[in-house]
């Protein structure tokens, strides 16, 4: 369902280079939810290749898992099918904006790294990602949680070392990238009240290959990173040079740790959780 990224081209070679991300505040967001988290229906909108699906089901009563791309959802059946809890993932190839799913048929949601690949206008007040919110609070039970992964405009522009050379695709990611403020208002008119916000400052998307200071000059190392896909063929061959010119002065580690600086401070994803009204 991204509106920049080719899931389908890099579905094979996703994994590589992602992980479950702050699982324990996921499950912490789970927790606050009227019904006991083992005994939840959870709903993994935007499930990709069920990275996340595979992280909680041992959570959870059952995962309603959504995802448009039908590369990723192939991808993540063939993950669950390997594990003994396969049985209790329902897989659905559909669009998170029209949910496959009853009306209050679920007791949770999340929604981990999504949000920013709606095509919005952000003119019009984030039409897109109303329509994604209201189709969640939809099929949410009253009493039910939603918890967001997501990155703020800050942790953008402090969080990740690369980003420092890609300006141009730094600005179309957070054009696309709402902000918590708006976030919340969309919330709130979509009957799903902020309740907690949490940030883990150590996480890392990419976990370890995340610190691979030519990481850029390998490209299964830039589709870890769907930014990379809005960067014109011209601009990366500038990139790349720049990275060769700097490991040749050995002055690369150096420039990653610099612009890695402020990440401990920032970190590199939030977490919003909203509560559905009773």
């Amino acid at each position: 369902m991204s509106s920049y990224e080719n899931y389908t081209q890099i579905s094979r070679v996703y994994d590589q280079t992602r992980w479950a991300v702050g699982l324990d505040l996921i499950t912490d967001g789970l927790s606050s939810a009227s019904t006991a988290i083992e005994d939840q229906v959870l709903l993994d909108a935007g499930c990709g290749t069920g990275i996340y699906t595979a992280a909680l089901i041992t959570r959870v009563s059952r995962i309603e898992a959504v995802d448009l791309n039908p590369a990723m959802l192939s991808v993540a059946r063939s993950k669950l099918a390997q594990g003994p809890d396969g049985g209790r993932v329902q897989f659905h190839e559909a669009s998170i904006s029209e949910l496959p799913l009853p009306d209050n048929s679920v007791d949770s949601i999340v929604i981990n790294q999504v949000l920013h690949h709606l095509g919005d206008d952000v003119k019009n007040d984030w039409p897109a990602h109303h329509r994604v919110l209201a189709e969640c609070s939809r099929v949410l039970r009253p009493g039910g949680v939603i918890v967001i992964n997501s990155c703020t405009h800050a942790q953008l522009d402090r969080g990740f070392w690369f980003y420092r050379l890609l300006p141009d695709a730094l600005a179309a990611v957070k054009h696309r990238t709402i902000p918590l403020s708006d976030l919340d208002k969309l919330l709130r008119t979509c009957g799903l009240d902020p309740v907690k916000r949490s940030v883990d400052r150590e996480a890392v998307l990419q976990d370890e290959a995340y610190f691979r200071a030519d990481g850029p000059l390998d490209e299964l190392w830039r589709q870890g990173d769907s930014i990379w896909s809005l960067v014109t063929q011209n601009v990366l061959d500038a990139i790349l040079e720049r990275i060769e010119d700097l490991r040749s002065d050995s002055e690369l580690d150096a420039f990653m740790r610099h612009a890695d600086a402020d990440r401990p401070k920032v970190g590199q994803i939030t977490f919003s959780v909203a509560h559905k009204r009773e």
